[in-house]
């Protein structure tokens, strides 16, 4: 690599960094990059000011929508949540399946539930696409939600927890 594409490179990984970017692909001509970051959130494209990454590194950029598994670049762990008071009995909602969450039925809709509703044993508290199919998720418990525990849009693995359900 010529030294102008490695200062290019340094300002493009300095700019997903920034925004949070967990993965990200550049193809031009015969300079091919692939870039993965260690993230807990990726940003969706209508998060990000694409123009200027465009502007950047001269064509357009390829973002991918999913959260990298294995790191190129490892980033310091994120603060441990604080935790729940410990005399406090937490309910967690764990997925069923691996796939993408959603919040809401569709974009620009209020969210199924939010911090401090109070939820039935049965009632949707989200979907998870897996495979183009929307599963809607139901509380196994009944009780406050405290927290939600993965962001709108972000990439799910089975078993992973989703909210913390006050039961007391």
């Amino acid at each position: 690599m010529k030294p102008d594409e490695i200062s290019e490179l340094k300002e493009l990984i300095a700019f997903l960094k920034e925004n949070q970017i967990a993965e990200f692909d550049l193809d031009r001509g015969d300079l091919k990059v692939r870039l993965k970051f260690a993230s807990a959130v990726a940003p969706t494209a209508s998060q990000l000011d694409l123009a200027s990454l465009a502007r950047l590194m001269g064509s357009a950029p390829t973002p991918v929508g999913h959260v990298a598994h294995t790191p190129v670049h490892a980033t310091p762990p994120a603060a441990p949540a604080p935790a729940a008071a410990p005399e406090e009995e937490l309910h967690i909602v764990k997925s069923p399946i691996v796939g993408t969450f959603y919040e809401s039925p569709s974009p620009g809709s209020p969210a199924f539930v939010g911090n401090g509703d109070r939820v039935e044993k049965g009632q949707v508290l989200c979907i998870v696409e897996a495979m183009k199919l929307m599963n809607e998720i139901e509380s196994d418990a009944s009780g406050e939600i405290v927290k939600r525990l993965v962001t709108n849009g972000q990439p799910i693995e089975f078993g992973q927890p989703l909210f913390a359900i006050r039961t007391a």
